[in-house]
């Protein structure tokens, strides 16, 4: 079994921490096990394991739909709201960013970098203060202002956002900050927009 993820140590594993931060911080939305699984590339019998466990735990609900099972956060316990605060603080980011930044004109690609990404992908250290974002594309300075303010706001830490153009990007200059970014761990946002 693999360590338990560097964001939240008391979680058993990684998925475990993004299956409940997509769910938690998105209680309207009901989720098929085949989505879940497409979303986070595991298998869906991987998610149903996780799903029938957090059932169990009072955590989830679930309802069949034809051949369908989706399912959905209990909003109706004392666990919820803090729960849900817990997982927006440590796996929070990836799904509030990725989210916001799809509906943001000009942004091409997105991606978590820095101690946020670095404990995500497992290397030990302190929990991260504040979630650095490199945003590619052209989209409005004064728009992605608001967006840290908001994100900010909602993570209860610092959201930092650095915008480079899609030609900066490409170009694999020696710019210094990019080739700092590149070195280490990148988290790309999935920006395709849901249906």
């Amino acid at each position: 079994m693999k360590a338990s993820p560097s964001l939240l140590p008391v979680l058993r594993s990684r998925l475990q921490g993004e299956l409940l931060a997509l769910l938690l911080l998105h209680p309207e939305r009901e989720y098929n096990i085949t989505e879940l699984a497409a979303d986070f590339g595991v298998t869906p019998t991987t998610v149903l394991r996780e799903v029938d466990r957090l059932i169990g735990g009072g955590i989830l609900t679930d309802r069949r739909v034809g051949r369908s099972r989706l399912v959905r956060a209990r909003t109706d316990t004392a666990l919820y709201r803090p729960l849900s605060d817990l997982m927006s603080v440590s796996f929070g980011p990836l799904p509030l960013l990725s989210e916001t930044l799809a509906d943001v004109a000009g942004v091409r690609q997105a991606f978590i970098y820095g101690s946020w990404a670095a404990r995500y992908n497992g290397e030990s250290g302190p929990p991260p203060a504040d979630v650095d974002v490199l945003v590619v594309g052209d989209p409005d300075p004064d728009t992605l202002f608001d967006l840290a303010e908001e994100a900010s706001r909602r993570l209860r830490r610092e959201v930092n956002i650095h915008r480079v153009s899609a030609e900066a990007w490409s170009a694999r200059t020696d710019d210094p900050f990019l080739t700092s970014v590149r070195e280490r761990p990148l988290i790309r946002l999935n920006l395709e927009r849901e249906a």
